[in-house]
């Protein structure tokens, strides 16, 4: 059995932070698509002049699809 180079953990470190870039492009892609709001229940306030935009369910929604993620990243790593 050959020892392990050094670099594949790197190597596998680059390719997980490059999908997880691909899917923060997917994400602000479809954002421009629907003017900012993306789940029914975000917070959009609109004075003349001033724009408050607070994702709040989208957050929450992302939250708990990235926990279940990890939940079964953990449960196959096992």
């Amino acid at each position: 059995m050959t020892p392990m180079s050094p670099l594949v953990p790197v190597g596998k470190v680059v390719i997980i932070a490059g999908a997880g870039l691909i899917l923060v492009g997917i994400l602000i892609a479809i954002l421009g698509r629907t003017g900012g709001r993306l789940l029914p229940g975000d917070i959009v306030i609109q004075r003349p002049g001033f724009t408050l935009y607070f994702p709040i369910v989208t957050v929450i929604a992302i939250s708990a699809l990235l926990t279940v993620i990890g939940l079964l990243i953990g449960l196959l790593r096992r």
